[in-house]
């Protein structure tokens, strides 16, 4: 029997103790990793050989290939094979990442106390001991030959082929043959193989779960980044009632922070979670400083909802005796500053906190100090951190100005902002349209209609573009003062200006309902519902319902009802009390509940986003499913589309209601209800998991369909080239290629790895626009031609195709 020690097995603490530990010592070795060896070929004389465990090289988180053959065992027929790395970074595709989108980041680093500067923090975790048997205490010389024979062959495999070789010896293979191997290439740095013998082993009778070898794997896998295959290997231990060793969570914890994506993040602060609270660990300051500088380097409008997790993290910082280093402080005061309801007491704590660590504040943390004394209205203490401002270095920034205009606005001294803006023309020079906004939002919600007037012109003519905002607070101004004219002059003019959204729609519709201007407002009405990149929502339905009710068009009304029953609107309290006499009277059936199904123009725009890489899954009920609607943020095609897309299934939507109807802000991922409808279009285009084309494909490529295809998955190239992207076999694709050729379309087809590329260029990219133009969003057509530029992934594509 070969021993193979990892280390003393891992202690786990109560949770009553975790407080009074010690923090643990971090020795300085290679990157927080287990480390690597190669198997030593066996002596004739066959004896127990514990393997070293010393490694001078950092383990590999590169693709071990090409393969060479090194010493050839004696005793075996096993060649040992060493990898060499290859230049590019492997990441995990098995979760639909595109590799080139991933930037792989190392996280094992702590803030220097001297200078501030970042330095590598090697280390190494203890665990448990993976027991393997050696080839020479094999009585049998059969055995030794075919597991040598497999250790050589299943590595030039691909996954398939891989789990129909180790099929193939079911008859004899049992638990210790197959450890051997999925540790023979862990040894030789061959992960995937080793994952390929392990998903094997764990389908078979005879399988009884080994601790050591899971934490192994998980750990090897872990550190390229693999976060999907460590996290099957971690829910297999939790599943087993195990706790995974403190080197799993690490490493796992550290993978999904080397991922982009909202949900990495949130998967990361789970884990971190456990691992405290399950495990009973201790991280490292190292895990600790990564997880919250993930949390604080996003936008601040994604960051805010992560406040509890940073507070836990510095909790557990202090609880656990490691130093807080400045960061840590600044970064939790510039979350606190950006939440809606501010802590005032907690910002005091920390910053008494920082004083008592005689930790200074740097012109961040003033900032944040400013900002969220511009939402509570702390004069006293704004202008002391003003006075601290003035003494940075580079001066003071237009954000300051900004934050100190809301400080006096939330007091209720509108003027003394508007002297603060004109100090900051006067110190700043020019004025961005940030500034603008800011100042007229002020003054409309002061009521000051002189003064946001002449503030209104003053930023017209000055060139500067993003007026929306703006209008929208002299609307809503106008129209609580009760001045309709004004609220349509100025709706009038926005029209020539900018291009308005459903808030000022809305306002508008709102005015002419309350002046009983019921006719025009139905014109209005028509127009947001004709427009895709407006559309209705609940309280514009409202509005209109309570007007068609004021003046007794119950014909029309009725009509409305209807189509807000369909679109599943909220119908206000006190028009549903109207309604109700109303259908009384008239014998009218009310309805209680509406089926859903869908309409023919739903069914081609479903079809279309399914070509584009649309996803339906699951709701593990029978015969349901949903669809998982997911749009890109930095994609401004799909900025405008996602807003479509949810007005146009609004009644599918799950929570679709309330605030995020009258919102411009549209998540950029929603899902429908589950529904036995999506099975037909999972079995289609999802079938056993795997995105394919339907057979029948050739009757739905309609116009429609062709236009959301590349309206979700489609680009752009800067000379007018169009490509359209495709998952599926060859077969799937040829499916396609005959119906697009059926409609005279002249495309060139690409394949790179999974994908296939449509590229239409040249003269063909005008036969190809001219089917799809009717159906294009109007406010995408003109955005579509010039604006829309491809990744570096499409443009290397399209100078291939």
């Amino acid at each position: 029997m070969l021993l193979v020690n990892l280390g003393k097995p891992q202690q786990l603490y109560p949770l009553s103790l975790l407080n009074s530990l010690p923090p643990p010592s971090i020795p300085k070795i290679s990157t927080f990793s287990l480390p690597f060896f190669f198997l030593n070929p066996p002596s004739s004389s066959p004896q127990k050989k514990p393997l070293s465990l010393s490694s001078t090289s950092p383990p590999p988180c590169l693709k071990t290939t090409p393969l060479t053959p090194c010493a050839t065992s004696p005793g075996t027929s096993v060649e040992h094979l060493v990898g060499k790395p290859e230049t590019e970074t492997e990441t995990d595709n098995d979760v639909g990442v595109d590799s080139n989108e991933i930037e792989l980041h190392n996280f094992d680093i702590e803030w220097d106390k001297n200078g501030g500067e970042m330095r590598k923090l090697d280390m190494q975790f203890e665990s448990p001991v993976v027991e393997v048997t050696e080839l020479e205490e094999l009585p049998e010389n059969w055995r030794r030959s075919k597991i040598a024979w497999l250790c050589k062959e299943l590595p030039c495999q691909k996954r398939p082929t891989q789990i129909r070789l180790l099929a193939a010896q079911k008859k004899w293979m049992r638990q210790p043959d197959a450890t051997y191997i999925a540790h023979h290439f862990l040894r030789i740095r061959l992960n995937d193989a080793a994952f390929s013998v392990y998903k094997w082993m764990i389908q078979q009778h005879w399988f009884r779960f080994d601790f050591a070898l899971a934490t192994k794997l998980a750990d090897c896998i872990g550190r390229e980044r693999k976060f999907a295959k460590c996290r099957e290997i971690y829910d297999d231990i939790i599943n087993q009632g195990r706790v995974p060793s403190e080197s799993s969570f690490h490493i796992l914890i550290v993978a999904y922070l080397s991922a982009p994506g909202e949900d990495c993040l949130k998967e990361a602060c789970e884990i971190y979670y456990r691992m405290i609270h399950l495990g009973a660990y201790r991280p490292r300051l190292s895990l600790h400083n990564a997880l919250f500088r993930a949390l604080i380097s996003k936008p601040a409008s994604s960051a805010k909802p992560y406040l509890k997790q940073a507070e836990f993290i510095f909790h557990n910082l202090a609880t656990c005796g490691l130093e807080i280093r400045e960061e840590i402080y600044s970064g939790l005061l510039w979350l606190h500053s950006h939440q809606d309801i501010i802590d005032k007491e907690r910002i005091f704590y920390l910053l008494k906190e920082m004083n008592l660590r005689k930790i200074p504040e740097t012109k961040d943390t003033l900032l944040s100090i400013l900002r969220a004394c511009s939402k509570v209205g702390e004069v006293d203490e704004a202008e002391k951190t003003w006075l601290k401002l003035l003494h940075c270095d580079g001066g003071i920034s237009p954000q300051a100005y900004m934050y100190k205009m809301g400080v006096y606005a939330e007091v209720g001294d509108p003027q003394k902002s508007l002297d603060i803006f004109r100090e900051m023309q006067e110190q700043c020079g020019q004025i961005n349209n940030v500034a603008y906004q800011k100042i007229i939002e002020i003054m409309c919600n002061s009521q000051e209609v002189q003064l946001a007037e002449s503030l209104m012109k003053e930023f017209v003519g000055s060139g500067l573009k993003s007026l929306t905002a703006s209008y929208v607070d002299l609307l809503n101004m106008y129209y609580k003062l009760s001045l309709h004219d004004k609220v349509e002059f100025t709706f009038l003019e926005c029209l020539d200006k900018c291009r308005p959204n459903r808030a000022i729609y809305g306002i508008y519709l709102d005015s002419l309902v309350k002046t009983s201007n019921i006719e025009k407002a139905e014109s209005i009405f028509n127009q947001m519902l004709e427009n895709e990149a407006i559309g209705v929502s609940s309280r514009s339905c409202n509005s209109l319902l309570s007007g068609y009710l004021g003046c007794g068009d119950n014909a029309k009304a009725e009509k409305l009802y209807r189509f807000m029953r369909q679109k599943k609107y909220e119908v206000e309290s006190s028009l549903m009390e109207k309604l109700e006499y109303l259908f009384t009277s008239t014998k009218f059936f009310f309805e209680k509940y509406v089926a859903l199904k869908l309409t023919p123009e739903q069914r081609e725009i479903l079809v279309g986003l399914l070509l584009g890489g649309l996803q339906i899954e699951y709701a593990g009920e029978k015969k349901l499913h949903f669809v998982h609607f997911m749009f890109k943020d930095d994609s401004g095609i799909h900025t405008i589309l996602k807003r479509h897309i949810y007005n146009e299934f609004h009644e599918w939507l799950q929570h679709s209601n309330g605030s995020t109807d009258d919102s411009d802000d549209i998540p950029s991922e929603y899902s429908t209800v589950p529904h036995t409808c999506f099975g037909f279009y999972a079995h289609q285009f999802w079938a056993e998991g795997k995105q394919s084309i339907p057979k029948l494909i050739h009757r739905w490529l309609t116009p429609r369909v062709l236009a959301y295809w590349f309206m979700y998955g489609g680009y752009t190239t800067p000379n007018g080239d169009i490509l359209l992207k495709v998952r599926g076999s060859k077969d799937d694709v040829e499916r396609v290629f005959k119906a697009l050729k059926s409609k005279s379309l002249e495309f060139r087809i690409k394949r790179k790895g999974k994908v296939f590329w449509l590229g239409f260029m040249g003269s063909h990219t005008t036969s190809f626009w001219r089917l799809i133009e009717p159906y294009l969003l109007n406010d995408l057509q003109d955005f579509l031609k010039a604006h829309e530029q491809p990744s570096e992934n499409i443009t290397a594509e399209k100078s291939s195709i």
